[in-house]
This record gives C-alpha cells, sequence and structure tokens, in this order.
C-alpha cells in the first residue's frame, strides 16, 4: 500500500501581504478622506446669535435643515450656501469661509396686497410705497397669476402663452420693477391664483372642472376652473412659481389652492376627502422640490375656517395635513367671512381681535406648530355679511393685535380695490 503523498505548502506570493496592507491603508484614508469631504457650518440669529433649528440650507438643489444647534453640512468646496429659516430673511454667504456661521436677520412681513391692475397702476402702486414708506410695513403680496387666471408680464411658461394667460402687460419689465422694489428693502410676495383659471380652463377643456351635466363649472363670478387631480394643471402652475422665483421674489404664495366650493362637480377622479387631500399634497411637493434651487419660502392660503374644521372643509384644506408642507400658513381671518362666528363670539365683526387670535391659538393646537408659521390674512374692506360696517384703523388694528397676540409671522392686509388710505398704521 502506497503511503499518501504529503502535499507540498508553497509560501504565499510576496506581494499577497503587501496587497492586504496596501487594502487597509487605502480603507482608512478613504475613510479619513470621506470624513473631510464635509465641512459643517452653523445658522445663527443675527441679533441674539442663538443657534437655529430646522433653518433651510440650499447647496447645488439639495437641502437640508440643521439640528437643534443650528448646526449643518456641506461638501468641501461649496462656493456657497442658500439659507431661510421662518421668522427670518433668506440670505446667501460665502461657504468658503471659516468657521462657516450663517447669520439670519429676523423678519416678520407686514404686507399689502396688490392685484393684477394694481401693480401696474402708478397711482396705487406710489399709494403703497408711501405707506411702506412712512410705516411698519415691508412687504407687498403681488398678482403673479392674478384671479382670472391671467399673468401681469411677458412670460416665458409655453401653456400661459398658448393658452393666451396673458395681456394686458401691466408689468412690461418685470426684473426692472423687483429690482427697484428689493433695492428700497420690500419683501415680495408672489400670489399665484392655482385652480380658478378661466383662460386655461377654457383653452383646455380636457383640464377643467365641469358640471354634472359636462358643461364647463363656473363660479359666482362666471370664472372657470381647472381641475386639482390633473398632473398638467399642476405642473402649469409649478412652472409660474418657478419663473416668478427666478425673477427675485422671496416667496410664492399659492392661492385658490383648492377645490371649489359647489356640489355635483365631475372632476378627473373620484372626489373624496382623501383624494382630494392627496391632490392638494402632491401640487405642494412638487412644488417645493422645484423650488429647492431659489431658496424662496412656500405659503399657501386657505380660508379661516380651516383653523376649526377637523375634516377638509370639502376643498381639499385640511390644516394637519397641508401645514407642514409650507413655510407659512396663510388663513383668511376676515371677519365677515366667519358667518357663523367662533366659539364664544357669535358676531364676528365686533370682535375682530378675538376672531384672529383664537384661530391662529386653534390652528397651532392642532398642528403642534409655533406662531411664527401662521401669517394670516386680515380685512381691509367694508363688511359685506353683517352690519355693512368700515373696517378703518380701529378695525384693523384690532386685528393686528390679535395676530401679535398669537405670535404670528406677520400679517397682511387685503383690499381689493387696492385702496388703504383708512388702514391708521402707525407711522
Amino acid at each position: 500500500m502506497t503511503a499518501p503523498r504529503e502535499v507540498a505548502r508553497r509560501p504565499a506570493p510576496f506581494w499577497l501581504p503587501v496587497a492586504f496592507f496596501c487594502a487597509v491603508a487605502c480603507g482608512a484614508i478613504a475613510a479619513l478622506a470621506s470624513a473631510e469631504e464635509t465641512m459643517r457650518g452653523r445658522v445663527l440669529d443675527a441679533e441674539t446669535r442663538q443657534p437655529i433649528a430646522g433653518a433651510v440650507v440650499t447647496t447645488d438643489g439639495r437641502t437640508v435643515e440643521t439640528d437643534v444647534d443650528g448646526g449643518f453640512e456641506v461638501p468641501v468646496g461649496t462656493p456657497e450656501v442658500l439659507v431661510r429659516a421662518v421668522g427670518h430673511r433668506r440670505t446667501s454667504a460665502d461657504a468658503r469661509g471659516t468657521p462657516l456661521d450663517v447669520a439670519l436677520e429676523g423678519f416678520h412681513a407686514k404686507a399689502l396686497y396688490l392685484s393684477f391692475y394694481g401693480i401696474g397702476s402708478t397711482v396705487l402702486r406710489d399709494r403703497a410705497l408711501a405707506l411702506l414708506d412712512r410705516t411698519d410695513l415691508n412687504a407687498l403680496v403681488i398678482d403673479v397669476k392674478g384671479d382670472v387666471g391671467k399673468i401681469p408680464y411677458p412670460t416665458t411658461v409655453p401653456l400661459a402663452i398658448a393658452v393666451g394667460a396673458q395681456r394686458p402687460f401691466t408689468i412690461p419689465d418685470p426684473a426692472a420693477l423687483i429690482g427697484q422694489l428689493r433695492a428700497r428693502g420690500i419683501y415680495l410676495i408672489a400670489r399665484i391664483v392655482v385652480f380658478k383659471d378661466s383662460p386655461l380652463a377654457t383653452a383646455r377643456p380636457d383640464l377643467a372642472v365641469r358640471r354634472a351635466d359636462g358643461a364647463l363649472f363656473r363660479d359666482r363670478e362666471h370664472l372657470a376652473w381647472t381641475d386639482p387631480f390633473r398632473a398638467e394643471v399642476r405642473d402649469y402652475n409649478v412652472d409660474v412659481a418657478v419663473e416668478a422665483a427666478r425673477l427675485g421674489f422671496d416667496e410664492i404664495q399659492f392661492d385658490y389652492v383648492r377645490f371649489p366650493d359647489a356640489v355635483g362637480l365631475r372632476f378627473a377622479a373620484p372626489s373624496t376627502q382623501a383624494s382630494r387631500v392627496a391632490a392638494i399634497g402632491d401640487l405642494m411637493r412638487e412644488a417645493r422640490r422645484r423650488l429647492a434651487p431659489y431658496n424662496v419660502f412656500l405659503s399657501a392660503d386657505v380660508f379661516g375656517y380651516v383653523c376649526w374644521n377637523p375634516d377638509d372643509t370639502l376643498i381639499g384644506q385640511r390644516l394637519e395635513d397641508l401645514a407642514p408642507l409650507v413655510d407659512y400658513l396663510s388663513p383668511m381671518l376676515y371677519p365677515s367671512a366667519f358667518q357663523f362666528g367662533i366659539p364664544g363670539h357669535r358676531d364676528p365683526v365686533a370682535h375682530p381681535s378675538e376672531i384672529v387670535r383664537k384661530s391662529l391659538d386653534e390652528a397651532q393646537r392642532r398642528t403642534g406648530l409655533p406662531g411664527v408659521r401662521f401669517r394670516p390674512w386680515l380685512q381691509a374692506f367694508k363688511d359685506y355679511a353683517f352690519d355693512r360696517r368700515v373696517f378703518g384703523a380701529d378695525e384693523i388694528q384690532r386685528q393686528i393685535q390679535g395676530a401679535e397676540r398669537a405670535g404670528s409671522g406677520g400679517w397682511m392686509l387685503w383690499n381689493p380695490r387696492n385702496d388703504y388710505a383708512a388702514t391708521g398704521l402707525a407711522e
């Protein structure tokens, strides 16, 4: 019987230990390099020097939020960071400095509204600017897509051009006008009326809301509406928002971001509370995504009763779902619009301060959000629902007091005629 032959063990090639060592060393170096590929910064309040948690920092179109210490990280070599936080002005900073501390100026917008025609009228615009010069007003809400669905300047959005959403041009040179207003330190809010849109609905009936009989739906103002379930409609309004951001607006404000408040209508999908809320949410999320590179604030206008109603008020506006998707939520807290009053106040026009404060308190309670996340619309027009009283200096001041007592992030005055002579604002 032959004995088993011993298998010779050859020594390992000399390069294996070297390769193993290189792999380990290179991995360590790579890990070290990876750790050095980002640098840390902080966002602070310019006055108090306290850290700002939840500030939004944007680099290369990507956003991160600051931690509880105001900290954030960006890639090494980033030339610039864009930063914003509610209750503050937005800014940009050179990211090549060390330490990378970004200070934000505290800011609460106190605004007047100028309509599609108001912004183009030198008389109305100059009156508004004179008020801003001599009072604590510091912001303007300007129609970028107004109540009829028209855009006041020469737009480059293809669908707007195709459906005739232009002319007259009340702002022939938007870049020049915006430059002039920004040079005066005015915070600029672009108001975009979303789903109430006659030019698009009439030119593209496939995108319109219809009555039960199939005819085009028109509201009490005889204006047609577009279907919130249609992705093309949502994309169109975001296109307009992106154009406004590029022009230099500080904030994009979506108004009529809701379904029509009428019954028996036909849409592209079954209209349920869940589907309506989802459609509005889809719009806001897409807007946030596409507006991210421009470092603009995003806000939405809602009915005043949305602060009180636990459902979506049959229009897709459910407070708990919508509030987290925007920087500022702007309930329209006009006392005249509270036709049923609120708990403890059956005559809302006699209690303008309480209407505003208690509505904002209720919104904060339900969402758990601080008051600075809410910036209400206030009534600067004659009552139409109760005793027809004029809302002058006293009524306006009481509404402002209600907003400020609730800790709001500012307020906005609405007058459809853009006549603010009787506001009685402090000089």
